[in-house]
């Protein structure tokens, strides 16, 4: 009774045929899928100089501290050679180890609050090595704040590692004085 349907159907298409650019399996036609619809790129991150991202950790404050402000102060002096000039200079420097230090805290405060959630989350899972990996984590966590701390104390107290960038920058400053007065004096005679 149906066949007229099937007889219609081998007419047009052989059974066994099998076109050579047609895949055969047909999950192989795949669609592309945006690569951001399921990895989370770190464009938030800023980038530094190098093209290396930063994270507002304790790398952060020590590279501020490491950093050579011999320069910046050389030339705040041959843009200003007045002695107020310098101790304005030396305390938006202090006032920039401030802000560092709160970003690094604050960062390091919200990175232990996770860390606690995912303790909690996975001892209730019964991950018992993730567990203490995440609390090993949390332990570095914690020591790099009290760094934090004991920085931030020095820095009150102006001892300590925050000194070395007050140095540096008064070095600096003092050197380029040092260039005015050799450029406009000394060179006369």
């Amino acid at each position: 009774m149906f066949n007229f349907l099937r007889k219609k159907e081998a007419e047009t298409m052989p059974a066994n045929l099998v076109l050579p650019d047609e895949p055969t399996n047909r999950f192989s036609n795949t669609i592309d899928i945006p690569e951001n619809v399921f990895i989370e790129n770190d464009k938030d991150l800023p980038v530094d100089n190098e093209g290396q991202k930063i994270e507002n950790n304790i790398e952060l404050l020590f590279d501020f501290l490491d950093k050579n402000h011999e320069t910046k102060g050389y030339e705040d002096a041959l843009m200003n050679p007045d002695i107020s000039h310098l101790e304005h200079n030396v305390l938006a420097l202090k006032n920039q180890l401030e802000r560092t230090i709160r970003r690094v805290k604050t960062f390091y405060e919200d990175f232990i609050k996770e860390i606690d959630f995912h303790i909690d989350s996975r001892a209730r899972s019964g991950m018992v090595d993730v567990v203490d990996e995440l609390k090993m984590k949390k332990s570095i966590a914690e020591s790099h704040v009290q760094k934090v701390l004991d920085i931030e104390e020095e820095a009150q107290h102006n001892k300590g590692d925050s000194q070395g960038m007050i140095i540096s920058y008064t070095r600096g400053f003092m050197n380029g004085l040092s260039a005015i007065s050799h450029h406009t004096i000394l060179n006369r005679f």
